[in-house]
């Protein structure tokens, strides 16, 4: 049985697509208020030892003259700004792309949804916010709309060790990025995430380096180094050594990979490493 009655309608309380198709050729799309909908990225990265975001100076009004996250518009359709988006990652990695190079390997997470009702001057606005964690990235390049692009670490927008506040935020953007730092702080206590910040290869100590840099804090080195290799598909050893030994010319390290595990048995918590 398939639902469907005799004269080619569904039963009672089934669904029925030609009854469908005259409710929609029928339907005013202008009966509600519009909203425009945004993806906004939070792209971090470590140079030089310290947190980076993705920052542009915006080249128009609204906001002109202040620093953003990277964003766009969704596009709904094929148009002469080019193709629509397929699926709201497929925006944030374009508008992301428009800025800089990619690796192959990113890590790409869903940050949260920001909507209120005068978050944008121009309209109401609903941003779906990304967070990007990779290794080292080039040089950004600007856009259209865009005056400045850099990579501005994290201490000139408040957070860690010596925070002032540099670069003022447009839009919402100073709460998204505060949401993104809080989360990578987090995601480093429980899952592998560290190792997104890295190249395949690297020292126990480079990895060290990346909690301390998110964290803003100094790790026992030791202690550390007998976490990491105590947890479970954290990382693996790759079986070769660094191409040279430590500042004192000491012997050369071990090279890791990524161990594949996703959450970490037992955690890293801040307050007790």
């Amino acid at each position: 049985m398939d639902g469907r009655r005799g004269d080619g309608r569904s039963a009672a309380g089934g669904y029925d697509a030609a009854d469908e198709h005259r409710f929609l050729a029928g339907y005013d799309p202008n009966a509600f208020a519009p909203a425009a909908v945004t993806v906004d990225v939070v792209a971090l990265t470590i140079r030089d030892g310290l947190p980076h975001v993705l920052l542009g100076r915006r080249a128009r009004h609204p906001q002109r003259g202040r620093w953003t996250l990277p964003g766009g518009f969704v596009r709904a359709r094929d148009g002469a700004a080019g193709p629509a988006d397929p699926d709201l990652p497929d925006a944030a990695l374009r508008v992301l792309t428009e800025k800089t190079p990619l690796p192959a390997e990113i890590h790409l997470e869903q940050l949260g949804t920001y909507g209120a009702i005068d978050r944008d001057p121009r309209m109401r606005v609903i941003s779906v916010a990304y967070m990007v964690l990779a290794p080292d990235l080039p040089d950004p390049r600007t856009g259209r709309d865009t005056a400045e692009a850099a990579w501005v670490p994290w201490t000139a927008l408040g957070y860690g060790e010596g925070a002032d506040t540099g670069h003022e935020l447009a839009f919402d953007h100073t709460r998204v990025l505060g949401d993104a730092v809080e989360r990578a702080r987090s995601k480093l206590e429980y899952t592998a995430l560290a190792t997104a910040f890295l190249p395949p290869a690297f020292t126990i100590t480079e990895l060290r380096g990346v909690y301390e840099a998110v964290w803003g804090r100094t790790l026992h080195a030791a202690n550390f180094h007998r976490k990491i290799l105590a947890t479970p598909g954290f990382v693996e050893d790759t079986g070769e050594l660094a191409d040279r030994g430590g500042s004192g010319g000491g012997r050369r390290a071990r090279l890791y990979r990524a161990g594949g595990a996703a959450l970490l048995h037992p955690p890293l918590l801040r307050g007790t490493q």
